[in-house]
């Protein structure tokens, strides 16, 4: 009877990171009220867990909460940084900075500029 330890060697899951982006809030009020939802409902729409640091805070702030994001009163200027941990992570990084970049692709459902 031979005794075998079979060793596999495991894979990183690529669906379960942590992962982290820097990205310019440009709409022209900041994260007010419609931009908040739009964030945090894509936000919600992640397995992962998401939190926003503000122009460079040791806060963090919970991303799926539009309490948090709209109580941070972010303004034009400031600088997010994302983080995401869990399934998913890097893809809910990516959406949401697009998001923000897009500044929240408010210019196509008012047909205005922000």
């Amino acid at each position: 009877m031979t005794n075998r330890l079979r060793s596999e060697k495991q894979e990183p899951d690529p669906l379960h990171l942590n992962c982290q982006t820097e990205v310019e809030v440009k709409h022209g009020v900041g994260l007010h009220a419609r931009p908040s939802v739009t964030f945090t409902r894509l936000a919600k729409s992640f397995p992962c867990s998401i939190e926003v640091a503000v122009n460079g805070s040791d806060v963090w702030l919970n991303g799926k909460s539009i309490i948090k994001i709209m109580g941070a009163r972010i303004r034009k200027g400031s600088i997010l940084r994302i983080r995401a941990d869990g399934i998913l992570a890097e893809e809910a990084i990516r959406a949401l900075k697009e998001l923000i970049e897009r500044n929240f692709d408010e210019e196509r459902k008012h047909g205005r500029t922000a």
